[in-house]
């Protein structure tokens, strides 16, 4: 089948390889002119995530380019330690740079599939004989199907579903991240500072010690903003932080020359159903949590299956599309409730509640039992060992 892909981070160029390496016609959108930069890591955990990226051949790359995962440490505005998490806490098994994962599954994928930068589509029109396309460049194509693994802010969601605001809630908080320069003494560990409602935060790059990632979190109700416009998002930034002590001041001055700003909401994507005639959604598109969530694990998990089920189905769309949400549907709910907690664990509103924060995790009985909790709901998936056909060259 001729199938295009809208997204190409993790889920879209993940489907990219299964979907070529099963003899599909495979084209990716991006609307971003190359892959993305951003610095910050993702994790995976347990052992389905393991074993589709086993299955993928990524697995020894991305142990290759694994961070070893960083602690993290509640500082108090003199720099004393409040409290440290241990790696394995934001880490898990397997930690990397998102954008050095991105540029694993491109590269293990390019092959299979076309990968189209800089463009976007526009609208989609399904039909008995597939899914007519018009791109925002002027050009128009027909699939036989099309597959929204673009995010949290999906085009494909929005065109094909309905509106943004009947699928995304506001959990009551931002985050923002960038890259500086390493000129604040940051070693290992990550050094996180917290005051009511806030917490800014920073961590080496642990390929080259001279960089480093901020990362700032913060409660608010949901903002009016231009999503394509950087400077405005950096003003929100600053504004929201301006007066605080410790490196702060430092951390945003780092904003005026940061090459890439990432700033978003964090947020919950609940669809009733993840697919609609020829279209369905990947990811966070589909079932996203901005932090917490175990999202990164979750897309390649959902990719293998959905491609899987395709597979399976032999050209039979509305079959495989049903069996991919009705085999990941729970599993997936019970990763993405994660979500609910992360910009209140971050980010507590008093100062009673970061003080409870540091408290109880600070008790090793209790982190252990945090530890374990993730664990758990990561072993929920079930990977089912797809008959496929040789590899086709």
């Amino acid at each position: 089948m001729k199938i295009l892909i809208s997204g190409a981070s993790v889920a879209g160029p993940a489907l990219a390889y299964w979907l070529g390496r099963d003899g599909h016609e495979v084209t990716v959108v991006e609307l971003a002119p190359a892959l993305r930069k951003g610095g910050y890591a993702v994790d995976f955990r347990g052992s389905a995530n393991k074993v589709v990226l086993e299955r993928m051949g990524v697995l020894d790359d991305l142990r290759a380019r694994q961070t070893g995962g960083s602690a993290m440490r509640f500082i108090a505005e003199d720099g004393r330690q409040l409290m440290r998490l241990p790696p394995e806490f934001a880490g898990g098994e397997l930690e990397v740079l998102r954008s050095e994962l991105s540029q694993v599954l491109y590269d293990h994928s390019r092959d299979r599939a076309e990968y189209v930068f800089g463009d976007s589509i526009a609208t989609l029109e399904q039909h008995a004989g597939g899914v007519d396309v018009a791109f925002e460049s002027g050009s128009a194509r027909t699939f036989d199907l099309v597959i929204g693994a673009d995010g949290l802010h999906s085009v494909v969601r929005r065109l094909a579903f309905g509106p943004e605001r009947d699928f995304v809630s506001h959990l009551g908080y931002y985050v923002a991240g960038w890259d500086l320069p390493n000129e604040f003494g940051v070693e290992r560990d990550g050094l996180m500072y917290n005051v009511p409602g806030r917490l800014a935060s920073v961590g080496v790059d642990h390929r080259d010690s001279r960089k480093a990632g901020a990362m700032f979190v913060f409660a608010s109700p949901e903002l009016t903003y231009d999503r394509r416009d950087p400077q405005q998002q950096k003003e929100i930034v600053r504004s929201t932080f301006a007066g605080l002590g410790w490196q702060v001041p430092e951390l945003l001055a780092g904003l005026d020359n940061c090459s890439e700003l990432y700033f978003d909401s964090i947020s919950r994507v609940d669809a009733s159903r993840w697919s609609t005639g020829r279209v369905a959604l990947l990811g966070d598109a589909g079932y996203g949590a901005t932090l917490g969530g175990m999202g990164t694990g979750t897309a390649i998990v959902a990719a293998y299956v959905l491609a899987g089920e395709l597979a399976a189905a032999d050209g039979n769309h509305a079959a495989a599309f049903a069996a991919y949400e009705s085999q990941l549907r729970k599993p997936v709910k019970a990763c993405q409730a994660g979500g609910n907690r992360a910009g209140k664990f971050l980010a507590p509103a008093t100062r009673f509640g970061i003080a409870a924060r540091n408290r109880l995790l600070g008790t090793p009985f209790l982190l252990n039992q945090m530890l374990r909790l993730g664990e758990k709901v990561s072993s929920d998936f079930v990977i089912r060992d797809y008959a496929r056909a040789p590899q086709c060259q």
